[in-house]
């Protein structure tokens, strides 16, 4: 039965429930199938309440209003006394927890005995729905009922409700496999317990037949169900066969209100958020990639929730995060994933890249760029060893040979075998192993040249390197935000100096000035602020390192973080998160 109602549960998409139960041992049993079979559809109890039969309706009261301040609307019920359930009922109907707000669903044990109660309990019920254990249509079945009926009108002419309970008809069978039992063994009835009890016993359990209630099978002392159909109570009592589809409700909300979602107004890091509120209509627009995301994500889930901007016009997120459960439900923005704010509320997953990078202009206009992998020293260096090889490959060969040329000819000869050695593609004869030898030292020399040159070349015309930390450089930061007090220190650029910038455009002017004019040498700043800008100013600034060290953007707070975070994965996967990313980022 409980993963029954797991599965009903989890087919409305409700991803958060409330148990109410009986106080008595099978309801303390059946509550720990309940908690086993949500925890496997990740399905969370967020409170469960327990209830005596003797309560006053005033505890009772104070543990319905327990439930209606959780803002919790999923209550899943579980009683064996008609007088509880109907008190539980009536007192709930009194406190405006029965209506189309709330999803009530009860057990077949509690489904069983409304059809039982009078008019007031029934009219309370209205719109409950159930599980009620699935009976086939049967010859044996009809017949039963029509006796039952007819026996009824003689017997109880007053009764409201003369229809035949599910405990009855299992009840019958029971009888009838007992006595089959019985007369199959020969047994002799007597009023002392003998081992003839245990054969009974062993002898039942393998009773098989065909009963009113379908297929009568024991499995470890317990009824094979059938399986249950859902019911829904409606007018006089329990209506069978009642068909009952996923409808899209307002559960997930604040006591039927539209969910409060706090915004951040007037900032000027506006392509994630630009949020706008209007004095005049009060209402608060908001445009960018998080509310983009957000949308997406509402629009997925498989129930409505109808959710309102709540503007802040000088707050920051921590502020924001204080107001969570107090003044608003949500918050929707560009709110980093902290450790010191996950205390106070929960996170869903991340939709943006996480961690910070080093934002840098790349100078495009030094046509000397090709001399830089290597200082003048070096280069200085590099042609006087050059000069010396060549001497000496031609002293070596005029002192074996002597020389027919000319001396303009000699050297002329001599620099072309030093350059053609530059390119590996010397073709001149060496008489002796002298000239070997030093060709290869030359050789070996322009190998590592060529290599250091060719790797520190593509480097540069990658993206300049900085030394910001060596150098003391100026640093700019994201202002406003904890970057300067926490990301600078973890990237070790403390002896630099920080000035803060308030926007896109401050990045770009403060970058095209430089350090040395009033600007910044690089920007610090997490890695969607960083891709944000470079999708408005690509062509002349670049990233030019990130370090994981911050958790990317995140939704807070709402009861609804678990279903957000399956939303954000579903967009992910499916694609609809990447053309996002290309609509704001690669503009």
């Amino acid at each position: 039965m409980s993963k029954s109602i797991t599965a009903l549960v989890d087919s409305f998409g409700w991803r958060e429930v409330i148990l109410l139960y009986e106080d008595i041992d099978c309801g303390r049993e059946i509550l720990s199938y309940f908690l086993e079979s949500f925890q496997d559809k990740s399905i969370r109890v967020s409170h469960t309440s327990a209830v005596l039969a003797l309560s006053t309706d005033d505890q009772i009261t104070q543990e319905l209003q327990k439930i209606k301040i959780s803002n919790k609307m999923v209550i899943v019920v579980h009683m064996s006394s008609l007088l509880l359930a109907s008190r539980v009922l009536l007192i709930a109907k009194r406190l405006g927890m029965v209506n189309e707000e709330y999803a009530w669903i009860v057990t077949y044990n509690t489904i069983d005995i409304m059809q039982q109660s009078d008019n007031e309990v029934t009219e309370s019920s209205h719109g409950v729905i159930g599980l009620r254990s699935y009976i086939p249509a049967s010859r044996k079945l009809l017949n039963l009922t029509t006796r039952w009926y007819n026996e009824c009108r003689i017997k109880f002419p007053s009764l409201a409700s003369i229809e035949v309970s599910v405990f009855s008809i299992w009840a019958y069978d029971t009888i009838w496999a007992l006595a089959e039992t019985v007369q199959r063994l020969g047994v002799q009835f007597s009023f002392v317990v003998t081992q003839m009890e245990l054969m009974l016993q062993h002898e039942l359990s393998k009773t098989s037949f065909k009963g009113v209630t379908g297929e009568f099978r024991l499995n470890d002392g317990r009824l094979v169900s059938n399986g249950f159909k859902i019911v829904n109570v409606m007018g006089n009592g329990a209506r069978k066969g009642s068909t009952i589809t996923p409808k899209r409700r307002m559960l997930q909300t604040i006591g039927g209100k539209k969910l409060k979602v706090g915004v951040l107004t007037q900032r000027k890091f506006k392509y994630f958020i630009d949020a706008d509120h209007d004095i005049h209509k009060n209402v608060t627009i908001a445009t960018g990639f998080s509310v983009d995301d957000f949308n997406a994500c509402i629009s997925a889930l498989p129930y409505e929730v109808p959710y309102e901007l709540v503007p802040f016009p000088n707050a920051t997120y921590d502020d924001l995060i204080k107001k969570v459960y107090v003044q608003i439900d949500a918050i929707l923005g560009d709110s980093t994933i902290y450790a010191n704010r996950s205390e106070f509320i929960d996170f869903t997953a991340t939709y943006t890249e996480i961690g910070i990078g080093t934002l840098a202009r790349i100078n495009h206009n030094d046509m000397w760029i090709f001399l830089k992998p290597l200082d003048v020293d070096l280069w200085l260096i590099t042609v006087a060893f050059a000069i010396l090889t060549g001497f000496v490959v031609w002293a070596i060969e005029f002192m074996n040979q002597g020389s027919q040329k000319t001396p303009a000819q000699q050297i002329g000869s001599t620099f072309w075998f030093i350059m053609m050695t530059l390119f590996f593609v010397q073709r001149d004869k060496l008489s002796s192993n002298l000239e070997r030898f030093v060709e290869f030292v030359w050789l070996f020399v322009v190998l590592i040249l060529i290599s250091s040159y060719t790797a520190t070349l593509t480097s540069l015309l990658t993206v300049e390197q900085f030394e910001l930390a060596s150098k003391g450089e100026t640093v700019g930061f994201h202002g406003g935000s904890f970057v300067a007090g926490r990301t600078v220190n973890n990237v070790h650029l403390k002896n630099c100096r920080h000035r803060p910038y308030y926007s896109y455009e401050d990045y770009a002017e403060a970058l095209s000035k430089g350090g040395k004019h009033g600007g910044a040498d690089a920007i610090i700043d997490e890695i969607p602020y960083i891709m944000m800008f470079l999708g408005l100013y690509s062509s002349d600034y670049a990233m030019i390192s990130s370090e994981p060290t911050t958790s990317g953007f995140a939704f807070k707070g709402s009861p609804l973080v678990m279903e957000m975070s399956r939303q954000i994965a579903k967009l992910r996967e499916e694609g609809t998160l990447r053309l996002l990313e290309k609509k704001w980022f690669e503009k």
